[in-house]
Protein backbone atom coordinates (compact mmCIF):
# COMPACT_ATOMS: atom_id res chain seq x y z
CA UNK A 1 0.00 0.00 0.00
CA UNK A 2 1.26 3.46 -0.85
CA UNK A 3 2.45 5.77 1.91
CA UNK A 4 0.18 8.81 2.33
CA UNK A 5 1.49 12.32 2.99
CA UNK A 6 -0.26 15.71 3.28
CA UNK A 7 1.24 19.13 2.56
CA UNK A 8 -0.37 22.52 1.84
CA UNK A 9 2.05 23.22 -1.04
CA UNK A 10 3.82 20.60 -3.15
CA UNK A 11 6.64 21.91 -5.35
CA UNK A 12 7.99 19.49 -7.95
CA UNK A 13 11.50 20.52 -9.03
CA UNK A 14 14.60 21.91 -7.35
CA UNK A 15 15.95 24.52 -9.78
CA UNK A 16 15.71 28.28 -9.28
CA UNK A 17 11.95 28.34 -9.93
CA UNK A 18 11.24 25.68 -7.30
CA UNK A 19 13.71 26.99 -4.72
CA UNK A 20 12.57 30.62 -4.95
CA UNK A 21 8.91 29.57 -4.79
CA UNK A 22 9.61 27.45 -1.70
CA UNK A 23 11.28 30.37 0.07
CA UNK A 24 8.37 32.66 -0.77
CA UNK A 25 5.51 30.27 0.08
CA UNK A 26 7.17 29.22 3.33
CA UNK A 27 6.15 32.63 4.69
CA UNK A 28 2.54 31.43 4.43
CA UNK A 29 2.49 27.70 5.21
CA UNK A 30 4.58 24.50 5.22
CA UNK A 31 6.04 23.44 1.88
CA UNK A 32 7.21 20.08 0.53
CA UNK A 33 9.77 20.31 -2.28
CA UNK A 34 10.37 17.12 -4.27
CA UNK A 35 13.46 16.77 -6.48
CA UNK A 36 14.04 13.72 -8.65
CA UNK A 37 17.79 13.99 -8.19
CA UNK A 38 20.10 15.69 -5.69
CA UNK A 39 19.38 19.40 -5.35
CA UNK A 40 22.73 20.27 -6.91
CA UNK A 41 21.65 18.73 -10.22
CA UNK A 42 19.49 21.00 -12.36
CA UNK A 43 19.63 23.23 -15.41
CA UNK A 44 19.90 26.24 -13.09
CA UNK A 45 23.16 24.84 -11.73
CA UNK A 46 24.59 24.68 -15.25
CA UNK A 47 23.51 28.21 -16.27
CA UNK A 48 26.62 30.24 -17.07
CA UNK A 49 25.81 33.62 -18.56
CA UNK A 50 23.66 35.33 -15.94
CA UNK A 51 20.39 37.17 -15.45
CA UNK A 52 19.12 39.97 -17.68
CA UNK A 53 17.87 43.07 -15.90
CA UNK A 54 17.98 46.84 -16.36
CA UNK A 55 20.29 48.20 -13.64
CA UNK A 56 22.32 50.90 -15.42
CA UNK A 57 21.11 54.47 -16.14
CA UNK A 58 22.08 54.19 -19.82
CA UNK A 59 19.68 51.26 -20.25
CA UNK A 60 15.88 51.23 -20.00
CA UNK A 61 13.00 48.82 -19.49
CA UNK A 62 11.77 49.82 -22.94
CA UNK A 63 15.05 48.64 -24.48
CA UNK A 64 14.92 45.29 -22.66
CA UNK A 65 11.28 44.80 -23.65
CA UNK A 66 12.02 45.61 -27.28
CA UNK A 67 15.02 43.27 -27.41
CA UNK A 68 12.84 40.47 -26.02
CA UNK A 69 10.11 41.09 -28.59
CA UNK A 70 12.59 41.15 -31.48
CA UNK A 71 14.26 37.91 -30.39
CA UNK A 72 10.83 36.26 -30.04
CA UNK A 73 10.14 36.84 -33.74
CA UNK A 74 6.67 38.42 -33.28
CA UNK A 75 5.40 35.51 -31.18
CA UNK A 76 5.82 36.92 -27.66
CA UNK A 77 2.77 37.90 -25.64
CA UNK A 78 3.54 41.59 -25.23
CA UNK A 79 1.59 41.96 -21.99
CA UNK A 80 3.55 39.11 -20.44
CA UNK A 81 6.85 40.56 -21.67
CA UNK A 82 6.10 43.97 -20.15
CA UNK A 83 4.98 42.45 -16.84
CA UNK A 84 8.03 40.18 -16.48
CA UNK A 85 10.72 42.57 -17.71
CA UNK A 86 9.36 45.40 -15.57
CA UNK A 87 9.81 43.24 -12.46
CA UNK A 88 13.45 42.43 -13.21
CA UNK A 89 15.14 45.10 -11.03
CA UNK A 90 13.03 44.11 -8.01
CA UNK A 91 13.69 40.40 -8.53
CA UNK A 92 17.44 41.11 -8.59
CA UNK A 93 17.00 42.77 -5.19
CA UNK A 94 15.30 39.56 -3.98
CA UNK A 95 18.39 37.58 -4.92
CA UNK A 96 20.64 40.06 -3.17
CA UNK A 97 18.46 39.80 -0.05
CA UNK A 98 18.91 36.02 -0.25
CA UNK A 99 22.67 36.53 -0.14
CA UNK A 100 23.57 36.44 -3.83
CA UNK A 101 26.57 38.67 -4.62
CA UNK A 102 26.91 39.58 -8.30
CA UNK A 103 30.29 40.54 -9.75
CA UNK A 104 31.29 44.20 -9.60
CA UNK A 105 33.78 46.23 -11.62
CA UNK A 106 36.66 48.40 -10.46
CA UNK A 107 34.22 51.20 -9.60
CA UNK A 108 32.25 48.80 -7.35
CA UNK A 109 29.32 48.96 -9.74
CA UNK A 110 27.59 45.84 -11.05
CA UNK A 111 29.69 44.30 -13.83
CA UNK A 112 27.36 43.88 -16.80
CA UNK A 113 27.93 41.49 -19.69
CA UNK A 114 26.37 41.48 -23.14
CA UNK A 115 24.87 38.53 -25.02
CA UNK A 116 23.25 37.88 -28.36
CA UNK A 117 20.07 39.83 -29.05
CA UNK A 118 20.72 42.44 -26.33
CA UNK A 119 21.23 46.04 -27.45
CA UNK A 120 22.85 46.96 -24.11
CA UNK A 121 25.17 45.45 -21.53
CA UNK A 122 22.67 44.24 -18.91
CA UNK A 123 23.66 40.70 -17.90
CA UNK A 124 24.36 40.39 -14.18
CA UNK A 125 26.69 37.49 -13.48
CA UNK A 126 28.93 35.71 -11.00
CA UNK A 127 32.07 34.70 -12.90
CA UNK A 128 30.88 32.39 -15.68
CA UNK A 129 28.85 30.16 -13.34
CA UNK A 130 25.98 32.39 -12.27
CA UNK A 131 23.43 29.60 -11.96
CA UNK A 132 25.68 27.52 -9.73
CA UNK A 133 26.31 30.31 -7.24
CA UNK A 134 22.68 31.48 -7.19
CA UNK A 135 21.52 27.89 -6.73
CA UNK A 136 23.97 27.27 -3.89
CA UNK A 137 22.82 30.37 -2.05
CA UNK A 138 19.13 29.48 -2.24
CA UNK A 139 19.68 25.77 -1.58
CA UNK A 140 21.38 26.46 1.73
CA UNK A 141 18.45 28.57 2.89
CA UNK A 142 15.84 26.08 1.70
CA UNK A 143 17.52 23.15 3.47
CA UNK A 144 17.80 25.14 6.71
CA UNK A 145 14.24 26.49 6.65
CA UNK A 146 11.91 25.01 9.31
CA UNK A 147 8.84 25.41 7.07
CA UNK A 148 10.36 23.62 4.06
CA UNK A 149 10.72 19.86 3.78
CA UNK A 150 12.92 18.56 0.93
CA UNK A 151 12.80 15.09 -0.59
CA UNK A 152 15.64 14.44 -2.98
CA UNK A 153 15.85 11.46 -5.35
CA UNK A 154 12.06 11.25 -5.52
CA UNK A 155 10.39 10.98 -8.93
CA UNK A 156 6.79 12.11 -9.42
CA UNK A 157 5.01 9.53 -11.56
CA UNK A 158 1.57 11.11 -12.01
CA UNK A 159 -0.64 13.96 -10.88
CA UNK A 160 -3.73 13.16 -8.83
CA UNK A 161 -6.51 14.89 -10.74
CA UNK A 162 -10.25 14.37 -10.25
CA UNK A 163 -13.05 16.46 -11.82
CA UNK A 164 -10.57 18.99 -13.14
CA UNK A 165 -8.94 19.58 -9.74
CA UNK A 166 -5.39 18.59 -8.82
CA UNK A 167 -5.10 17.08 -5.34
CA UNK A 168 -1.38 16.37 -5.39
CA UNK A 169 0.76 13.68 -6.96
CA UNK A 170 1.97 10.13 -6.81
CA UNK A 171 5.72 9.63 -6.50
CA UNK A 172 8.38 6.97 -6.33
CA UNK A 173 11.22 7.12 -3.81
CA UNK A 174 14.77 5.98 -4.48
CA UNK A 175 14.05 2.67 -2.73
CA UNK A 176 10.94 2.11 -4.90
CA UNK A 177 8.42 3.09 -2.22
CA UNK A 178 5.18 4.47 -3.74
CA UNK A 179 4.09 7.80 -2.19
CA UNK A 180 0.65 9.42 -2.35
CA UNK A 181 1.11 13.15 -1.73
CA UNK A 182 -2.04 15.20 -1.10
CA UNK A 183 -1.68 18.97 -1.46
CA UNK A 184 -3.88 22.04 -1.67
CA UNK A 185 -1.67 23.45 -4.43
CA UNK A 186 0.76 21.60 -6.68
CA UNK A 187 3.51 23.50 -8.52
CA UNK A 188 5.37 22.11 -11.54
CA UNK A 189 8.92 23.48 -11.71
CA UNK A 190 10.58 20.51 -13.38
CA UNK A 191 12.68 22.39 -15.93
CA UNK A 192 13.35 21.43 -19.54
CA UNK A 193 13.64 18.53 -21.95
CA UNK A 194 17.08 18.76 -23.56
CA UNK A 195 17.77 15.04 -23.15
CA UNK A 196 15.21 14.44 -25.91
CA UNK A 197 18.12 15.27 -28.24
CA UNK A 198 21.49 13.60 -28.74
CA UNK A 199 23.44 16.81 -28.07
CA UNK A 200 22.28 19.02 -25.22
CA UNK A 201 23.57 21.48 -22.64
CA UNK A 202 21.04 20.18 -20.08
CA UNK A 203 21.64 18.04 -17.02
CA UNK A 204 21.06 14.29 -17.17
CA UNK A 205 17.55 14.47 -15.71
CA UNK A 206 16.12 16.96 -18.22
CA UNK A 207 13.63 14.50 -19.72
CA UNK A 208 10.58 16.77 -19.88
CA UNK A 209 8.76 15.13 -16.97
CA UNK A 210 6.65 18.18 -16.12
CA UNK A 211 5.39 18.59 -19.68
CA UNK A 212 4.44 14.90 -19.80
CA UNK A 213 2.78 14.92 -16.35
CA UNK A 214 0.69 17.99 -17.15
CA UNK A 215 -0.34 16.77 -20.59
CA UNK A 216 -1.34 13.33 -19.27
CA UNK A 217 -3.42 15.04 -16.58
CA UNK A 218 -5.31 17.15 -19.13
CA UNK A 219 -3.43 20.45 -19.26
CA UNK A 220 -2.60 22.05 -22.61
CA UNK A 221 0.89 22.71 -23.93
CA UNK A 222 1.81 25.75 -26.04
CA UNK A 223 4.52 26.34 -28.67
CA UNK A 224 6.38 23.10 -27.94
CA UNK A 225 7.93 23.09 -31.41
CA UNK A 226 10.14 26.03 -30.43
CA UNK A 227 13.23 24.34 -29.00
CA UNK A 228 16.17 26.68 -28.67
CA UNK A 229 19.61 25.34 -29.57
CA UNK A 230 22.58 26.99 -27.93
CA UNK A 231 25.10 27.81 -30.68
CA UNK A 232 28.27 26.93 -28.79
CA UNK A 233 28.46 23.72 -26.79
CA UNK A 234 32.02 22.42 -26.37
CA UNK A 235 32.69 19.68 -28.92
CA UNK A 236 34.79 17.11 -27.09
CA UNK A 237 34.20 13.43 -26.21
CA UNK A 238 34.82 14.18 -22.52
CA UNK A 239 32.51 17.20 -22.36
CA UNK A 240 29.32 16.45 -24.26
CA UNK A 241 27.14 18.99 -22.42
CA UNK A 242 29.52 21.78 -21.41
CA UNK A 243 28.56 25.24 -22.65
CA UNK A 244 30.90 27.89 -23.96
CA UNK A 245 28.98 30.92 -22.74
CA UNK A 246 27.44 33.37 -25.18
CA UNK A 247 29.01 36.07 -23.04
CA UNK A 248 32.35 35.26 -24.67
CA UNK A 249 30.91 36.33 -28.01
CA UNK A 250 29.65 39.42 -26.22
CA UNK A 251 33.28 40.20 -25.38
CA UNK A 252 34.38 39.80 -29.01
CA UNK A 253 35.02 36.08 -29.60
CA UNK A 254 34.39 35.14 -33.25
CA UNK A 255 33.17 32.03 -35.03
CA UNK A 256 35.13 30.50 -37.88
CA UNK A 257 34.98 27.35 -39.98
CA UNK A 258 37.60 24.71 -40.82
CA UNK A 259 38.93 26.92 -43.61
CA UNK A 260 39.69 29.64 -41.08
CA UNK A 261 36.90 31.90 -42.44
CA UNK A 262 34.85 34.12 -40.12
CA UNK A 263 31.41 33.34 -41.51
CA UNK A 264 28.72 35.17 -39.50
CA UNK A 265 28.70 38.21 -41.84
CA UNK A 266 27.14 35.94 -44.47
CA UNK A 267 24.11 35.31 -42.26
CA UNK A 268 23.38 38.43 -40.18
CA UNK A 269 24.68 41.98 -39.84
CA UNK A 270 24.76 41.53 -36.05
CA UNK A 271 27.44 38.89 -36.59
CA UNK A 272 28.16 36.74 -33.51
CA UNK A 273 25.62 38.71 -31.46
CA UNK A 274 22.63 37.81 -33.62
CA UNK A 275 19.83 35.93 -31.77
CA UNK A 276 20.63 32.34 -30.91
CA UNK A 277 18.45 30.69 -33.54
CA UNK A 278 20.26 32.57 -36.32
CA UNK A 279 23.75 31.83 -34.99
CA UNK A 280 22.95 28.15 -34.35
CA UNK A 281 21.57 27.63 -37.88
CA UNK A 282 24.57 29.44 -39.37
CA UNK A 283 26.89 27.02 -37.57
CA UNK A 284 24.76 24.07 -38.65
CA UNK A 285 24.89 25.25 -42.27
CA UNK A 286 28.68 25.59 -42.16
CA UNK A 287 29.06 22.11 -40.69
CA UNK A 288 26.79 20.46 -43.25
CA UNK A 289 28.10 22.24 -46.34
CA UNK A 290 31.70 21.48 -45.37
CA UNK A 291 31.05 17.99 -44.03
CA UNK A 292 32.51 18.81 -40.61
CA UNK A 293 31.39 17.95 -37.09
CA UNK A 294 32.03 21.34 -35.50
CA UNK A 295 33.17 24.92 -36.04
CA UNK A 296 35.51 26.98 -33.86
CA UNK A 297 35.39 29.92 -31.47
CA UNK A 298 38.40 32.22 -31.81
CA UNK A 299 39.52 34.19 -28.73
CA UNK A 300 43.08 34.90 -29.83
CA UNK A 301 42.54 38.62 -30.46
CA UNK A 302 40.93 39.22 -27.05
CA UNK A 303 42.58 40.61 -23.92
CA UNK A 304 43.54 37.58 -21.85
CA UNK A 305 44.08 39.58 -18.68
CA UNK A 306 40.62 41.12 -18.73
CA UNK A 307 38.80 37.83 -19.35
CA UNK A 308 40.67 35.38 -17.10
CA UNK A 309 38.80 36.38 -13.93
CA UNK A 310 35.41 36.48 -15.66
CA UNK A 311 35.44 33.09 -17.41
CA UNK A 312 37.36 31.03 -14.88
CA UNK A 313 35.18 27.90 -15.11
CA UNK A 314 35.14 27.80 -18.91
CA UNK A 315 38.89 28.31 -19.23
CA UNK A 316 39.59 25.74 -16.51
CA UNK A 317 37.45 23.18 -18.33
CA UNK A 318 39.12 23.87 -21.68
CA UNK A 319 42.61 23.58 -20.19
CA UNK A 320 41.69 20.31 -18.47
CA UNK A 321 41.01 18.96 -21.96
CA UNK A 322 44.25 20.27 -23.44
CA UNK A 323 42.72 23.37 -25.07
CA UNK A 324 44.46 26.69 -24.36
CA UNK A 325 41.66 29.23 -25.02
CA UNK A 326 43.90 32.12 -26.12
CA UNK A 327 46.14 30.00 -28.33
CA UNK A 328 43.88 27.24 -29.66
CA UNK A 329 40.54 27.53 -31.40
CA UNK A 330 37.75 26.11 -29.21
CA UNK A 331 35.69 23.46 -31.08
CA UNK A 332 31.95 24.11 -30.67
CA UNK A 333 28.67 22.65 -31.90
CA UNK A 334 25.00 23.63 -31.39
CA UNK A 335 23.10 21.71 -28.72
CA UNK A 336 19.49 21.55 -27.49
CA UNK A 337 19.30 24.13 -24.73
CA UNK A 338 15.88 25.55 -23.83
CA UNK A 339 12.17 24.88 -24.36
CA UNK A 340 10.52 28.19 -25.33
CA UNK A 341 7.03 26.69 -25.01
CA UNK A 342 5.53 24.80 -22.11
CA UNK A 343 2.50 24.13 -19.96
CA UNK A 344 -0.14 26.75 -20.65
CA UNK A 345 -0.60 29.12 -17.69
CA UNK A 346 -2.39 32.38 -17.13
CA UNK A 347 -1.08 35.62 -15.65
CA UNK A 348 -1.28 34.06 -12.16
CA UNK A 349 0.69 30.93 -13.04
CA UNK A 350 -2.43 28.73 -13.05
CA UNK A 351 -2.85 25.91 -15.52
CA UNK A 352 -6.22 24.80 -16.88
CA UNK A 353 -6.39 22.28 -14.02
CA UNK A 354 -7.54 23.90 -10.78
CA UNK A 355 -4.87 24.00 -8.03
CA UNK A 356 -2.13 23.06 -10.48
CA UNK A 357 0.51 25.70 -11.22
CA UNK A 358 3.55 25.77 -13.48
CA UNK A 359 6.59 28.04 -13.51
CA UNK A 360 10.09 28.40 -14.90
CA UNK A 361 11.03 26.54 -18.08
CA UNK A 362 8.09 24.17 -17.55
CA UNK A 363 5.56 26.95 -18.08
CA UNK A 364 4.44 28.86 -21.15
CA UNK A 365 3.98 32.48 -20.05
CA UNK A 366 4.36 34.08 -23.47
CA UNK A 367 7.70 35.70 -22.59
CA UNK A 368 9.97 33.87 -25.02
CA UNK A 369 7.88 33.67 -28.17
CA UNK A 370 9.60 31.77 -30.96
CA UNK A 371 13.10 32.27 -29.56
CA UNK A 372 14.23 33.10 -26.01
CA UNK A 373 16.36 36.18 -25.48
CA UNK A 374 19.56 35.17 -23.69
CA UNK A 375 19.50 35.31 -19.86
CA UNK A 376 15.75 35.94 -19.64
CA UNK A 377 15.17 32.42 -18.31
CA UNK A 378 16.46 32.77 -14.74
CA UNK A 379 14.58 36.07 -14.60
CA UNK A 380 11.35 34.28 -15.54
CA UNK A 381 11.89 31.76 -12.74
CA UNK A 382 12.02 34.58 -10.21
CA UNK A 383 9.09 36.58 -11.56
CA UNK A 384 6.88 33.49 -11.83
CA UNK A 385 7.56 32.43 -8.25
CA UNK A 386 6.78 35.95 -7.02
CA UNK A 387 3.53 36.01 -9.04
CA UNK A 388 2.35 32.71 -7.55
CA UNK A 389 3.31 33.84 -4.05
CA UNK A 390 1.30 37.05 -4.43
CA UNK A 391 -1.64 34.95 -5.65
CA UNK A 392 -1.65 33.02 -2.35
CA UNK A 393 -0.64 35.86 -0.07
CA UNK A 394 -4.19 37.00 0.64
CA UNK A 395 -5.85 33.58 0.31
CA UNK A 396 -6.58 31.05 2.98
CA UNK A 397 -6.08 27.47 1.88
CA UNK A 398 -9.02 25.16 2.42
CA UNK A 399 -7.48 22.01 3.86
CA UNK A 400 -8.97 18.97 2.19
CA UNK A 401 -7.20 15.67 2.57
CA UNK A 402 -8.11 13.96 -0.68
CA UNK A 403 -6.42 10.72 -1.73
CA UNK A 404 -7.81 9.36 -5.00
CA UNK A 405 -8.37 5.64 -5.35
CA UNK A 406 -5.02 3.91 -5.54
CA UNK A 407 -4.28 1.03 -7.87
CA UNK A 408 -1.28 -1.08 -6.98
CA UNK A 409 1.26 -0.98 -9.83
CA UNK A 410 2.63 -4.20 -11.31
CA UNK A 411 5.17 -5.88 -9.03
CA UNK A 412 7.22 -7.70 -11.67
CA UNK A 413 10.77 -6.28 -11.52
CA UNK A 414 12.55 -5.12 -14.65
CA UNK A 415 15.06 -7.66 -15.89
CA UNK A 416 18.22 -7.23 -17.97
CA UNK A 417 16.34 -7.77 -21.22
CA UNK A 418 13.89 -4.96 -20.43
CA UNK A 419 16.69 -2.63 -19.38
CA UNK A 420 18.42 -3.29 -22.68
CA UNK A 421 15.18 -2.54 -24.53
CA UNK A 422 14.72 0.71 -22.62
CA UNK A 423 18.31 1.70 -23.29
CA UNK A 424 17.76 1.08 -27.00
CA UNK A 425 14.58 3.19 -27.04
CA UNK A 426 16.36 5.96 -25.12
CA UNK A 427 19.31 6.10 -27.51
CA UNK A 428 17.23 5.73 -30.68
CA UNK A 429 14.81 8.49 -29.67
CA UNK A 430 17.60 10.97 -29.00
CA UNK A 431 19.39 10.13 -32.26
CA UNK A 432 16.17 10.32 -34.30
CA UNK A 433 15.20 13.66 -32.80
CA UNK A 434 18.67 15.06 -33.47
CA UNK A 435 18.57 13.91 -37.07
CA UNK A 436 14.94 14.80 -37.85
CA UNK A 437 13.89 17.58 -35.45
CA UNK A 438 16.87 19.67 -34.54
CA UNK A 439 17.93 22.90 -36.26
CA UNK A 440 16.48 22.26 -39.75
CA UNK A 441 13.26 20.33 -40.33
CA UNK A 442 10.94 19.16 -43.09
CA UNK A 443 7.76 17.14 -43.45
CA UNK A 444 9.43 13.96 -44.67
CA UNK A 445 11.84 13.73 -41.75
CA UNK A 446 9.23 14.63 -39.11
CA UNK A 447 6.65 12.16 -40.43
CA UNK A 448 9.26 9.40 -40.48
CA UNK A 449 10.29 10.19 -36.91
CA UNK A 450 6.68 10.38 -35.70
CA UNK A 451 5.96 6.91 -37.09
CA UNK A 452 8.95 5.53 -35.19
CA UNK A 453 7.78 7.20 -31.97
CA UNK A 454 4.44 5.46 -32.40
CA UNK A 455 6.17 2.07 -32.38
CA UNK A 456 8.24 3.07 -29.35
CA UNK A 457 5.12 4.13 -27.42
CA UNK A 458 3.48 0.76 -28.07
CA UNK A 459 6.54 -1.00 -26.65
CA UNK A 460 6.59 1.25 -23.59
CA UNK A 461 2.86 0.77 -22.95
CA UNK A 462 3.40 -2.98 -22.90
CA UNK A 463 6.34 -2.71 -20.48
CA UNK A 464 4.46 -0.31 -18.19
CA UNK A 465 1.47 -2.66 -17.90
CA UNK A 466 3.64 -5.65 -17.03
CA UNK A 467 6.55 -4.31 -14.97
CA UNK A 468 6.85 -2.27 -11.79
CA UNK A 469 7.59 1.47 -11.96
CA UNK A 470 11.24 2.40 -12.32
CA UNK A 471 13.02 5.73 -12.82
CA UNK A 472 14.54 4.72 -16.16
CA UNK A 473 11.21 3.39 -17.45
CA UNK A 474 9.39 6.57 -16.42
CA UNK A 475 12.04 8.88 -17.89
CA UNK A 476 12.15 6.97 -21.17
CA UNK A 477 8.35 7.15 -21.35
CA UNK A 478 8.45 10.94 -20.83
CA UNK A 479 11.14 11.24 -23.47
CA UNK A 480 9.28 9.27 -26.14
CA UNK A 481 5.86 10.84 -25.51
CA UNK A 482 7.35 14.32 -25.50
CA UNK A 483 9.20 13.61 -28.75
CA UNK A 484 5.85 12.70 -30.33
CA UNK A 485 4.29 15.96 -29.17
CA UNK A 486 7.18 18.00 -30.55
CA UNK A 487 6.93 16.27 -33.91
CA UNK A 488 3.15 16.72 -34.13
CA UNK A 489 3.30 20.44 -33.41
CA UNK A 490 6.29 20.81 -35.73
CA UNK A 491 4.37 19.22 -38.58
CA UNK A 492 1.33 21.39 -37.91
CA UNK A 493 3.32 24.66 -38.01
CA UNK A 494 3.87 25.01 -41.77
CA UNK A 495 6.11 28.07 -41.52
CA UNK A 496 9.61 29.06 -40.43
CA UNK A 497 9.81 31.33 -37.39
CA UNK A 498 12.40 31.70 -34.65
CA UNK A 499 13.73 28.31 -33.54
CA UNK A 500 11.39 26.43 -35.90
CA UNK A 501 12.92 26.32 -39.39
CA UNK A 502 11.46 24.20 -42.21
CA UNK A 503 13.11 23.84 -45.60
CA UNK A 504 9.74 22.95 -47.14
CA UNK A 505 8.03 26.05 -45.64
CA UNK A 506 10.80 28.68 -45.39
CA UNK A 507 8.47 31.70 -45.04
CA UNK A 508 6.57 33.07 -42.05
CA UNK A 509 2.79 33.07 -41.83
CA UNK A 510 1.19 36.48 -42.23
CA UNK A 511 -0.33 36.09 -38.77
CA UNK A 512 1.58 35.24 -35.57
CA UNK A 513 -0.17 32.24 -34.00
CA UNK A 514 0.47 30.17 -30.88
CA UNK A 515 0.15 26.39 -31.10
CA UNK A 516 -1.93 24.69 -28.39
CA UNK A 517 -1.94 20.91 -28.06
CA UNK A 518 -4.64 19.30 -25.90
CA UNK A 519 -4.64 15.91 -24.18
CA UNK A 520 -6.59 14.40 -27.09
CA UNK A 521 -3.67 15.47 -29.35
CA UNK A 522 -5.83 18.13 -31.04
CA UNK A 523 -3.62 20.99 -32.20
CA UNK A 524 -5.08 24.47 -32.55
CA UNK A 525 -3.46 27.76 -33.51
CA UNK A 526 -4.66 30.88 -31.69
CA UNK A 527 -3.81 34.57 -31.68
CA UNK A 528 -0.89 35.43 -29.40
CA UNK A 529 -2.98 37.91 -27.40
CA UNK A 530 -5.42 35.12 -26.49
CA UNK A 531 -2.69 33.18 -24.64
CA UNK A 532 -1.84 32.63 -21.82
CA UNK A 533 -5.28 31.51 -20.67
CA UNK A 534 -7.64 33.62 -18.61
CA UNK A 535 -7.83 33.41 -14.83
CA UNK A 536 -9.40 30.31 -13.34
CA UNK A 537 -9.82 31.30 -9.71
Amino acid sequence: MAKRIYTPHLIIGGGLAGLSLALRLSKLSPVLLVSKGPLDQSNTWKAQGGIAAVTHPSDSLENHIQDTLIAGDELCNKNSVIKIISQAPERIKDLMNWGVEFDKNDQELLDLGQEGGHSQRRILHIDDATGKFVHQSLTGQVLAHPQIQVWENTLVTSLNVADGICHGAQALSLDQEVLQINSEATHLATGGMGKTFLFTSNWEGATGDGFHLAHQAGASLCNMEFVQFHPTCLYHPQARNFLISEALRGEGARLKNHKGEYFMSVYDKRLELAPRDIVARAIDHQMKTQGKECVFLDLKSLNKGELESHFTHIFKKCRSLGIEPFEDDIPVVPAAHYQCGGVKVNELGETEIRNLFALGETAYTGLHGANRLASNSLLECLTSSETIYQNFKDKKLVKKKVFPDFQEPPQKPLNDEIFMELNSLWNQTRQIMWNDFSLVRNSLKMQRALKQMGHFKETLDHITKEYQPHKFLLETTSLVHLASLLLETGLARTESRGCHFRTDFPNKWDQALVSVIRKNQLIQFVNIEDEPCSSLL
